[in-house]
């Protein structure tokens, strides 16, 4: 009788799993469990429909600083399938990656249906079968082997499980695991973006600065980058960047904090304090509303003037010290207040999943449970944005289907 792998979940890290584990061990039944009537629909909307496969990054040290939570368990998966191995494997099947300028890898395409397409059709090759509408409810072992309930009343028999079923956005969606003796780290949203409504910054929707810094006011948490001003908030790396970082905080927050926008991150107070009072002799006639600084949109600068209580007319002369002080202030520490956030063009990411502790990093095989291995986001590991994700699903899908080819083998 043939041994039969059951993967939970039809996304990156479950297909990821069973092609590699169906081609590694051809005599091995593998079998994908999809709860929905879409497959990889994560890919699919990934990079703004392009798919973000990867990231640019060729040392494990450096990549693993990118994982908000899960730094030393990916450092540990990285070892033994890393960036330069899923660029290696989807070239190998006639698919190009190609790096942009800020690191991020897409398909030379430019479309997510190349990745999809050629997952799908791995499928076909390997023999894995795929089960769609097949919402698994309950696990339980029976006789060395697992028994998998689904909602619609169906079971199935298995010799080994991988759960890929991506995160879940609350805590009780994750019943059926902790039934399997499992811990979990609570789920919290990361990568989301920041609202804060009816604030005047808002006018200047669509305008971006190439450097910000962001921190959360009262902590010592920030990030720096690209930032764009949006109808009802921020966005931009900076933003997606920090909201991961700050993921659990900002949730006991309830996503109400001040968020302070250093837009001159590359100058210290006393240097721009200094830049300023040398214009005020240097450019003493001009009008202070001009194009005074490289770095910042010429709105944004009007709005900062405005902000700072600064006639556009005024000029560099004639700038009263208060006024001045107020103006860096607006500059290094502008004041946003922070209602709420907004999920990123459906590209959202749960923090949290199943303890890392109950993991074993060299196989993905569950610590309470022999024949049991986990994939992708349902563990408690999440990147922020860049394709740092979608690297865990391929290098923990790999690591788990490496485990339960050789371990079939063995039997």
């Amino acid at each position: 009788m043939a041994t039969k792998l059951y993967v939970i979940g039809g996304g990156a890290a479950g297909f990821f799993c069973a092609v590699n584990a169906a081609r590694m061990n051809p005599e091995l039944e593998v079998t994908i469990l999809e709860k929905t009537n879409k497959l990889l629909s994560k890919v699919r909307i990934s990079g703004g429909g392009r798919c973000n496969a990867t990231h640019a990054c060729f040392e494990i040290a450096e990549m693993a600083k990118r994982y908000p939570r899960g730094q030393h368990f990916v450092k540990k998966i990285f070892h033994q399938f890393f960036t330069t191995d899923s660029i290696a494997w989807f070239k190998e099947r006639g698919v190009q990656l190609k790096t942009e300028a800020d690191g991020r890898m897409f398909p030379v395409t430019d479309t997510s249906q190349t990745i999809i397409d050629c997952l799908l059709q791995e499928a076909q090759q390997c023999g894995v079968a795929i089960k769609m509408q097949c919402a698994v409810t309950k696990i339980s072992r029976q006789g060395g082997q697992f028994l998998i309930h689904t909602a619609n009343g169906g079971s199935f028999n298995g010799d080994y499980i991988c759960i890929a079923s991506g995160g879940f956005p609350k805590a009780a969606l994750f019943q059926w695991l902790e039934e399997l003796g499992h811990s979990i780290a609570a789920p919290v949203p990361s990568l989301f973006t920041f609202n804060s409504p009816q604030n005047r910054l808002t006018q200047l929707m669509g305008v971006s600065t190439a450097e910000a810094r962001i921190a959360i006011a009262g902590t010592k948490l920030q990030q720096q980058g690209p930032l764009l001003i949006t109808h009802w908030g921020v966005s931009g790396p900076a933003v997606l960047r920090l909201s991961a970082w700050a993921a659990r905080e900002l949730a006991a927050m309830q996503w109400q904090f001040t968020a302070l926008i250093n837009w001159l991150p590359g100058f210290q107070e006393d240097q721009l304090r200094s830049l300023l009072q040398q214009w005020r002799v240097q450019k003493a006639a001009q009008k202070v509303s001009g194009k005074h600084f490289a770095e910042l949109p010429h709105r944004l600068w009007q709005f900062l003037l405005m902000e700072a209580g600064i006639d556009e007319n005024t000029r560099w002369a004639d700038l009263p010290a208060k006024n001045q002080n107020k103006l860096i202030n607006k500059l290094m520490a502008f004041e946003l207040p922070v209602k709420g956030k907004t999920t990123y063009k459906d590209e959202f990411v749960t923090a949290g999943g199943i303890t890392l502790s109950e993991i074993e990093p060299h196989t993905m095989m569950s610590k309470k449970m022999s024949g049991l291995f986990f994939a992708g986001e349902v563990i408690d590991v999440d990147g922020i944005t860049g394709g740092y994700n979608f690297q865990n699903a391929w290098s923990t899908g790999y690591v788990a289907a490496k485990a339960i080819a050789a371990a079939a083998q063995s039997v």
